[in-house]
């Protein structure tokens, strides 16, 4: 039986951040993959990361404070939330700063600050700078054998999560690529990636510089308890074999969420659904692992949900995480055929997963509909829609589209012409899109709110699609798994998208997934190097 102290379930930012905390420690680390790739969701994403209160706004002159952060995340969470997530919002903001320090100094990652605001930066501690951080391009050749072995992205990670920004890539990708082609040939003849690419390759590097040994096409399928409860290994099948590895200290479960588990996505999440962004092994493993010894499973309604354009990845159909929604010419209405959120909304993923009491949901199937203009605004829309060819419906009165739609026709209409109304003034008195600063962010510092009423008109369906479930192992303070009755699961950790998540479906920043992702890894290993045992 191969021996460690810690045993880490998952290659993401939670599970390397914790693996690599843990061996600066001095700790004998494994870091165990399912799939035969490393980097996990994270090495997908866009790579946004928020810390409130860091050193990198600090050197910078930003000012901002722990207090501030925990005031913006009580205003900004939902109201019942604040009483049962009090005191893991305080861990996050206090350790979240430390944490980025220690990645920064035990990694080659070159954080940078982001110039976006806080979504909601009217709410008491909202900050207009300083909070979002992402990654400069980094050489994938810096994990040397495990350079073939690296996730790649359905998104295009030449580019930096401020290129992306600055140059509007959604829009206008050709112009992007020439404005920066000098930079985009050196980084593709140096095999250099950013956004989540540069955060995975930094942190593997990170661990494997440490000493971390990583083992890939490993699967957790059981974890070992000694007589007294306290969790003392895990039970791996690679390729057909099985093994058990002793973990000394403790195993951290940050194995991802479940959203690619059909019975448990179904579970959690009924009615209408599009795509998945992420790895196909997300599929709970984490999530039974922890209940088979106890653990209390909480939080398994909240997601990262988004909206996303249609792709192949690996030869699935996939989801691309992009925002089209607040695309001129365009709104987007609910199953009755009603306007019901800013199409520009930051958290419109929250109002579209919207429950009812019994857990169904509330506006589910929902549809973009606007006029054939909406399909000139974007090369990139147009490009992705084409790997679902019957999924933009086009017609040419309104009556037709809420036929093909399966829409309530008077309705429709009747939200059209209240939405021409609203242009008319230039004001969205309704849900007053693009008037938070956010919003006006986004859309350029304009209100630009633009009429439909030129046909052909065009439909298309935007249910729920995840990102990354939020719902696991209800954890405490320091990342230690709970059961049901509050007692401590001894010896089993959680971090990420398999932990209960105390920032769930309502996010407060782009980089609220990755910034507590990295904070709680951090965490579970800082509380094993502080037990004496």
């Amino acid at each position: 039986m191969d021996t460690f102290d810690v045993v880490v379930i998952g290659t993401g930012s939670a599970a390397c951040s914790a693996a690599l905390r843990a061996a600066k420690g001095g700790f004998k680390v494994l870091a165990i993959e399912k799939s035969d790739r490393l980097g996990g969701t994270s090495a997908m994403s866009g790579s946004g990361v928020w810390i409130p209160a860091n050193h990198i706004a600090a050197a910078a002159g930003v000012a901002d404070s722990k207090q501030d952060a925990l005031d913006y995340l009580r205003a900004v969470q939902p109201t019942d939330w604040a009483e049962t997530e009090g005191a893991r919002h305080r861990a996050f903001v206090e350790n979240a700063p430390a944490m980025l320090k220690f990645v920064s100094d035990n990694t080659p990652i070159d954080f940078r600050l982001i110039d976006e605001p806080d979504p909601y930066v009217e709410a008491p501690g909202g900050k207009k700078y300083g909070r979002m951080l992402s990654p400069m391009p980094l050489r994938r050749n810096l994990v040397e054998k495990q350079v073939g072995r690296m996730r790649r992205s359905t998104l295009p990670h030449v580019f930096t999560y401020q290129e992306n920004v600055n140059l509007d890539l959604y829009h206008h990708p050709i112009r992007a690529g020439f404005k920066m082609w000098p930079k985009l040939l050196w980084r593709w003849l140096t095999n250099s990636g950013a956004q989540g690419t540069a955060l995975m390759t930094g942190l593997i590097k990170g661990c494997l510089d440490a000493g971390v040994t990583f083992r890939l096409s490993t699967r957790a399928v059981g974890l070992v308890q000694d007589n007294t409860g306290r969790v003392i290994g895990v039970e791996i099948d690679s390729k057909g074999r099985r093994e058990t590895i002793s973990a000394r200290r403790g195993v951290v479960v940050a194995s991802g969420g479940f959203e690619w588990n059909k019975e448990m996505r179904e579970k959690h999440f009924p009615g209408p659904f599009d795509r998945i962004g992420t790895p196909s092994t997300n599929e709970g493993d984490g999530q039974k692992l922890a209940a088979s010894v106890g653990a209390h499973l909480d939080r398994m309604d909240q997601a990262n949900v988004y909206v996303c354009l249609p792709t192949r990845y690996e030869g699935k159909r996939y989801g691309l995480p992009i925002n089209f929604l607040y695309e001129p010419h365009s709104i987007v209405v609910n199953r009755f055929g009603k306007r019901f959120v800013s199409e520009a909304h930051f958290n419109i993923g929250e109002a579209l997963d919207a429950r009812n009491p019994d857990g169904s949901p509330v506006h589910l199937p929902c549809y973009l509909v606007g006029d054939h203009r909406f399909l000139q605004s974007a090369i990139t829309f147009r490009w992705y829609a084409s790997y679902e060819r019957d999924w933009v419906k086009k017609a040419d009165t309104i009556e037709g589209l809420a036929a093909k739609l399966g829409l309530p026709v008077k309705e429709l209409k009747e939200s059209i012409e209240r939405w021409n109304a609203l242009c008319a003034k230039g004001r969205d008195e309704d849900f007053h899109r693009g008037e938070p600063a956010w919003e006006r962010k986004k859309d350029g510092g304009q209100v630009r709110l633009t009429p439909i009423d030129k046909p052909p008109y065009i439909g298309l369906s935007v249910n729920r699609s995840i990102i990354g479930t939020k719902g696991g192992a209800r954890t405490n303070e320091f990342a230690q798994v709970l059961r049901e009755d509050g007692s401590i699961v001894s010896g089993l950790y959680a971090a990420g998208l398999a932990m209960a998540n105390p920032i769930g479906t309502r996010a407060v920043g782009a980089g609220t997934t990755l910034g507590p992702n990295l904070t709680w890894g951090y965490i579970s290993a800082e509380t094993m190097l502080k037990q004496n045992q």
